[in-house]
């Protein structure tokens, strides 16, 4: 069960119950624990998302993170405003090749216009595997 603010967008609610998160999160397994515009908690699987040489592959750490960051920044852009990623950057620090990986999102900047999230990995033990940082920027839906 996913916690969630109190006051969420009933439609961003919606949306993310029917679609967990979107299509991506979905086929990479990844499972929201805690979302809110500050902090954010998910969790992804190592099996299914390794590149060939059998670690985890740096664009699975990517996908959790501008998951994480986008949904981070909807929650704070609230009803009848969309988050659109402008930028993101990852760092990758540590290697992994099973298990499950963790992403904690706490903000940055939560502006009128702007979000800026960090994102750090972690595996089971705690130890840092890589860190996004993510930019969204957020617009009225049209």
């Amino acid at each position: 069960m996913v916690i969630l603010p109190p006051d969420l967008d009933p439609e961003l609610v919606a949306r993310l119950g029917d679609t967990g998160g979107g299509q991506l999160a979905q086929k990479m397994g990844i499972e929201f624990l805690e979302l809110s515009a500050s902090y954010s908690v998910a969790r992804m699987p190592v099996e299914g998302n390794r590149q060939v040489v059998g670690l985890l592959h740096g664009g699975a750490h990517v996908v959790l993170g501008e998951s994480l960051g986008s949904i981070s920044s909807a929650i704070h852009g609230g009803p009848g405003r969309v988050a659109v990623g402008i930028e993101i950057n990852a760092t990758h620090s540590r290697s992994i090749t099973e298990g499950w990986v963790t992403g904690t999102c706490t903000a940055l900047v939560l502006g009128r216009t702007l979000c800026t999230h960090e994102i750090v990995m972690t595996d089971e033990e705690g130890r840092r595997l890589s860190t996004v940082r993510m930019t969204n920027y957020l617009r009225d839906r049209s």
